[in-house]
């Protein structure tokens, strides 16, 4: 699988114009026009932010697909598998690729990690509406017009202010996307729950102890990050929280229901840690195990 180290090496690689700044690329779809990408399965040394239409072929980042026609955003963090089939393009789209040195000692460089959407899968992309297309382009072209603009000691700071303002962009219509899909939030929650359910009540966490996020990701087909953010936006909790309240509910049963000490429940639940149990069993209840039992039995 070929890998591109720097942005120079992926336009050279690929017939793009070369690049105005070695850590810095822009890209739109009218520049690249008869161009085609040398490899269909590849991974970059840097993030990449694009708006893209596709007309034709498959696009996957990841493990997923993604064929759908509109105005959709997506982010790349460095080394995450791309792979591109018989793609065809729609004139419009733009693509930004940033190396980790270009934000060397600027506050981007430890909030981009903070922009749960570098890890979604591909179908879980970020769809425009005509409005917020236009929002983004406006920003893209303020970093182009300073881009081509001779760069100057003030170029790099002004580039990443429109750049954090994509992102923030970005972030504000992921929520608007998930309130609108309040119907699927709420299926999703639904699911959620009935997967525990059938965790717990088939015996898997003694066999494998306590469910991971990834686990319940994965069985709703789901990235881990999209999930969380997900039942975030909808219930104000993330899938961890939801999967601890699961665990506690059914501590609760437990110590009403058995003689079973604080340990044997705890191992019971999938937990190797006993106090780590009793310590977050606290938190959601606000008594330990232990003082939660005795004020049944007074």
């Amino acid at each position: 699988m070929k890998h591109y180290k720097t942005i120079t090496e992926l336009y050279t690689g690929n017939g793009f114009p070369p690049p105005e700044n070695p850590l810095l690329g822009l890209v739109t779809f009218d520049d690249i026009r008869g161009c085609k990408f040398a490899e269909t399965e590849f991974t970059l040394g840097f993030y990449k932010i694009a708006l893209k239409k596709v007309k034709s072929g498959t696009v996957m980042y990841g493990k997923t697909k993604y064929d759908h026609d509109n105005g959709s955003m997506f982010f790349l963090k460095p080394n995450q598998i791309i792979q591109m089939n018989d793609i065809e393009l729609t004139e419009k789209g733009f693509m930004i690729y940033i190396h980790e040195d270009f934000l060397t000692n600027h506050a981007l460089h430890s909030s981009i990690q903070k922009y749960g959407y570098f890890d979604y899968e591909t179908n879980e992309t970020l769809h425009l509406s005509p409005k917020e297309e236009e929002t983004l382009w406006d920003l893209f072209n303020k970093i182009k017009g300073e881009y081509y603009n001779n760069q100057d000691e003030y170029s790099r700071e002004i580039i990443l202010t429109h750049i954090d303002s994509i992102l923030k962009y970005s972030q504000r219509f992921y929520k608007r996307q998930f309130l609108n899909r309040t119907v699927l939030s709420g299926t999703t929650v639904s699911k959620f729950t009935e997967i525990l359910k059938q965790y717990f009540e088939s015996g898997m966490l003694q066999k494998k102890g306590l469910p991971t996020v990834k686990y319940m990701a994965s069985e709703l087909a789901l990235s881990a990050r999209y999930l969380s953010d997900l039942l975030k936006q909808e219930t104000g909790k993330t899938a961890l929280d939801h999967i601890h309240i699961a665990l506690v509910n059914e501590a609760k049963n437990i110590l009403m229901s058995t003689d079973n000490t604080v340990a044997e429940i705890a191992y019971q639940l999938g937990f190797e840690n006993p106090p780590y149990f009793s310590r977050l069993f606290k938190k959601e209840i606000g008594l330990t195990p232990t003082e939660y039992r005795e004020q049944f039995l007074n």
